[in-house]
């Protein structure tokens, strides 16, 4: 039997997309399936779980035809941010310089995440849409396109902005200096407390290469290195480890053996893949269009 298409004045009645041979539910199904793995290994799962064939350049169409809303917050006030960055392995661009790019993902504490790609308005447009307590920590490790979204994330007047960089990439860095292991332990001591300037004193006499990296490290992270060990007994986000676990669960899809993305599907699939971690609606099969 041939595939049946719903007129628009139908689709209008049942609230689905008109033209479409597939019900909302197993469209639902298709997504999920694609959101967690290839669309070969998607189209047999299908196969196997639902008796259902649905061939994988099928799924990759509809993935790409689906556009999917931005993820919305349910949250009151949302009080800490991670920023980070993803790479995702491009197709057909190694003579520019290598295929692998760079996509930025924001998550809210213990909420939702989106992540963007060579879209940094869409980006700011979506970070400051997000409801935010009137005080919002922003946690981020030293790389600078990481800080560049800071800066443009939630402008609104009124609200405070707390960066903070990361304390697990500040102690990483400063474990790269080696040298004196009961050096390397008091200076982690004295930044644990904030006190940068006598951290910075324990290397008096160094001057080294490495030494005089950390030194400009530490410089330009100033301003985003807090107490910590008060930050932590407050309860104030000092890691970035909830971006870091989001950006694993996202590359767990967009890093599949032998996984090459051409550039204008990039958007969808990073947008279904955080629909799918985010429990979007527009992904349950227990809330059917």
């Amino acid at each position: 039997m041939g595939e049946v298409s719903i007129s628009q004045k139908q689709a209008r009645k049942l609230g689905v997309e008109p033209k479409t041979a597939m019900s909302p539910g197993l469209e639902k199904c298709c997504l999920r399936v694609c959101a967690k793995t290839s669309y070969q290994q998607a189209e047999e799962d299908l196969w196997e779980l639902m008796g259902i064939k649905v061939g994988h350049s099928s799924l990759h169409r509809l993935v790409q035809r689906k556009e999917l809303p931005l993820a919305q917050s349910e949250s009151q006030g949302i009080s800490g941010v991670s920023i980070d960055g993803g790479k995702i392995c491009l197709r057909g661009e190694e003579a520019d310089g290598g295929q692998w790019r760079d996509y930025k993902l924001v998550s809210g504490h213990e909420d939702i995440c989106e992540a963007f790609f060579q879209e940094s308005e869409a980006l700011e447009r979506w970070s400051n849409s997000l409801p935010l307590d009137p005080i919002i920590t922003l946690v981020g490790d030293g790389h600078p396109g990481v800080w560049k979204v800071v800066e443009s994330f939630a402008p609104q007047q009124g609200l405070i902005r707390r960066q903070v960089l990361d304390w697990y990439h500040l102690v990483e860095n400063l474990h790269k200096v080696g040298g004196s292991i009961k050096r390397l332990k008091a200076v982690e001591n004295l930044l644990w407390h904030g006190f940068i300037d006598a951290a910075v004193g324990e290397f008096d006499g160094l001057k080294n290469q490495r030494v005089q990296k950390f030194r400009d490290y530490l410089s330009k992270h100033r301003c985003r290195i807090p107490d910590y060990e008060r930050y932590q007994r407050l309860g104030i986000p000092i890691g970035s480890g909830d971006v870091e676990s989001k950006i694993k669960q996202v590359g767990a899809r967009v890093k599949l053996p032998g996984a090459r993305w051409l550039r204008q599907n990039v958007r969808r699939i990073l947008r279904l893949r955080c629909a799918y971690l985010n429990r979007s609606p527009f992904l349950s099969l227990n809330v059917l269009a």
